[in-house]
């Protein structure tokens, strides 16, 4: 592919953050094409670097590999004063900076986000916080996840509260952070300082994300409860168990309902009033659950996918992610394929791989790799 056919293939980012929601904020970024460099701290790079095993044959940790493709990696010291003049000197031909630095570090170091702005009227700031109101806590995707209200309505009823696997929140705020750069470079840049500073923060994304969960504690004013594998608003609309092996059904509509009687063995006990729409299906839980649960276990996942796929019933197996991946083209080293139609150019860098040609030649003209 033509890389310069991608539609960031003109940007400059410089990557001064880490962990997870900055690096996969400009890694999707330079999926799209634009030209990353990743400041990293000399001898220790990214805290990602060290979080594993798993490493690769290099030494490279999976969790850092995980993000950090379509970079160039710059290890620089910010105590250092002819590191900072470089950094003031890749800023000030940058179209976007992202950092998640805690306040007044960077400024300390010259690095001002103010001034940077004021002297440059094309440059875009984003900032990646943990809280938008307490500024100096760090923010780490479990304790927001605690303090946002996820947990509390994860894992079984009955169960303790429970984090999701993925860090799903720092997935989140990199995807917002990604938005809101692309939404400023869209809607043009010739625009105040202050309004070039983009802020977002994690418990910001966390709390967004709770979409109909959040509206049903303000519509109803009762806190939400944990409901397992099953849903708050739709019946049947969870996992359930068949003769050989777990499966999901997610009946979103009164429609596909009658679709999932038509299939089942016995559909005149499935044809109560009450259970014809929605509304009395999650009124009648429990009575309709078991009567699906019945009904299923007397065929295998494999008989009831093909059987519901057939009519439009929303199904699904649950797979290991190993099986998951094998239908995709996911590598060892540049990770799962983008997710945003991007292109993979260049393998996560090594630490510092790419110094001595950016202190040579700035931003220059990289060749993809």
């Amino acid at each position: 592919m033509n890389t310069t056919a991608l539609p960031l293939s003109n940007v400059r980012v410089l990557d001064m953050s880490r962990v997870l929601a900055g690096p996969l904020c400009t890694m999707l970024l330079g999926d799209l094409g634009a030209d990353v460099i990743k400041v990293e701290r000399p001898h220790v790079g990214d805290d990602t670097r060290q979080w594993g095993p798993p490493f690769d044959a290099r030494g490279e940790s999976a969790y850092f590999l995980s993000t950090n493709r379509n970079k160039r990696s710059l290890a620089a010291d910010l105590a250092d004063a002819s590191d900072r003049a470089l950094l003031q000197s890749l800023i000030a031909k940058a179209d976007v900076v992202v950092e998640n630095f805690l306040p007044g570090a960077l400024e300390r170091c010259g690095l001002d986000a103010t001034a940077m702005l004021a002297r440059d009227e094309r440059l875009l700031w984003c900032t990646i916080r943990g809280y938008p109101l307490e500024h100096r806590r760090p923010g780490y995707d479990f304790a927001v996840q605690a303090e946002s209200g996820w947990m509390s309505v994860t894992g079984d009823p009955d169960g303790v509260p429970v984090r999701t696997a993925v860090a799903l929140v720092d997935v989140l705020t990199g995807k917002d952070a990604a938005i809101s750069i692309l939404a400023a470079l869209v809607g043009g840049r010739q625009r105040p300082a202050a309004e070039r500073h983009l802020d977002v923060t994690l418990a910001g994304s966390a709390a967004a994300a709770l979409v109909n969960v959040a509206q049903n504690v303000l519509v109803t004013g009762c806190d939400a409860s944990r409901w397992g594998n099953s849903h708050a608003n739709l019946v049947p609309y969870q996992v359930f168990q068949t003769a050989d092996r777990p499966l999901v059904i997610a009946v979103g509509n009164d429609r596909q309902w009658r679709s999932l009687c038509s299939v089942l063995d016995e559909p005149s006990p499935l044809s109560l009033e009450l259970w014809a729409t929605n509304a009395g299906r999650v009124t009648d839980r429990d009575a309709c659950v078991a009567t699906v649960q019945a009904q299923l276990l007397r065929r295998g996942a494999d008989a009831w996918r093909d059987r519901l796929d057939a009519v439009g019933v929303p199904v699904g197996r649950i797979r290991t992610v190993l099986e998951a991946l094998h239908e995709t083209a996911a590598s060892p080293l540049t990770g799962v394929p983008s997710s945003v139609g991007g292109v993979v150019r260049r393998p996560p860098p090594l630490l510092g791989e790419h110094s001595a040609e950016i202190r040579a030649a700035g931003w220059g003209t990289p060749a993809a790799s």
